[in-house]
């Protein structure tokens, strides 16, 4: 439940991460959308969503930021001491929310375009993996709303199911169609799935906070640190490494490329790895 009151170091906290957030989200998106002409054209459409990704997330921060000062006032001289609820005006968990639906199936579509997946391969991935990711938000929601606690028991575990299924397909699925890459990319692959799992497993835990007997002030700071550090990790991060996988593919693919536009170290890691890219599956 939102507190009543925050201190100054709690409202500090807030205000500075959520600003934060919206600066590495918003020149994410820019430093990927000037990145185009480093990667060959086949592979900046992932590049594309990774930085709608980051402006979708980077609106609803601006949107969530503007709701969080409005939620608190402080009576103080320059705006210093406690910080009050203000009369008729509530702090918007929903944003986080609407971002999610949007953004979270988007990342799973990052991971599958980049990797330029056989055709029929990668519509099934994306058949799979789009809806799940989905469900998975929108059973979550109905939970993080109630103040009553079956309910969130109910649809926590509900919202579980297809987070599960969206492992089994990252892991055991998308595994058996890496053959063909790049020895560097199937390093950095199998990082983003763990970067995927330890952040995305930040945002069950802030769910059941209210579940473990921890509420107050300090438990709704340290649930709204919790998920602007995730969201961070997993969209700014995510598309950075996604800008990696792009462009060590380019230059497996075109040596001539990788010579011109990227650095020794770059070039000699995705040339040694090319000869696996010998046979490459035709879209």
């Amino acid at each position: 439940m939102l507190p009543d009151s925050l201190t100054q170091g709690q409202y500090d906290t807030v205000y500075n991460l959520l600003s934060l957030v919206i600066a590495s989200q918003l020149f994410t998106a820019l430093f990927l959308v000037i990145s185009q002409p480093r990667v060959l054209a086949r592979y900046r459409q992932a590049l594309v969503v990774s930085a709608v990704v980051c402006g979708i997330a980077a609106y609803h921060y601006f949107r969530i930021f503007s709701s969080f000062k409005e939620a608190y006032v402080s009576d103080a001289v320059g705006g210093q001491g406690v910080y009050t609820q203000a009369v008729g005006r509530s702090f918007n968990e929903g944003y986080r929310y609407v971002d999610w639906l949007l953004t979270v199936p988007l990342l799973l579509v990052e991971l599958v375009v980049v990797l330029t997946l056989a055709r029929k391969l990668q519509a099934s991935l994306l058949r799979r993996l789009i809806p799940a990711a989905a469900l998975m938000i929108a059973l979550g929601y109905p939970g993080e709303i109630s103040s009553d606690n079956p309910t969130r028991h109910l649809f926590g575990l509900l919202s579980t199911v297809p987070f599960l299924y969206i492992l089994y397909v990252l892991f055991v699925e998308l595994t058996r169609s890496l053959d063909r890459q790049p020895a560097a990319v199937r390093r950095t692959v199998s990082r983003m799935r763990i970067l995927l799992v330890a952040t995305w497993g930040v945002y069950p835990i802030a769910y059941l906070v209210p579940l473990l007997g921890f509420d107050g002030a300090d438990a709704w700071v340290g649930k709204q640190a919790g998920y602007s550090v995730a969201d961070i990790l997993a969209k700014a991060l995510y598309g950075l490494l996604i800008f990696r996988i792009a462009r060590m593919k380019s230059f497996a693919d075109d040596p001539a490329f990788g010579a011109v536009e990227g650095s020794h170290e770059e070039a000699r890691e995705s040339l040694t790895a090319a000869p696996v890219e010998a046979v490459r599956v035709k879209n």
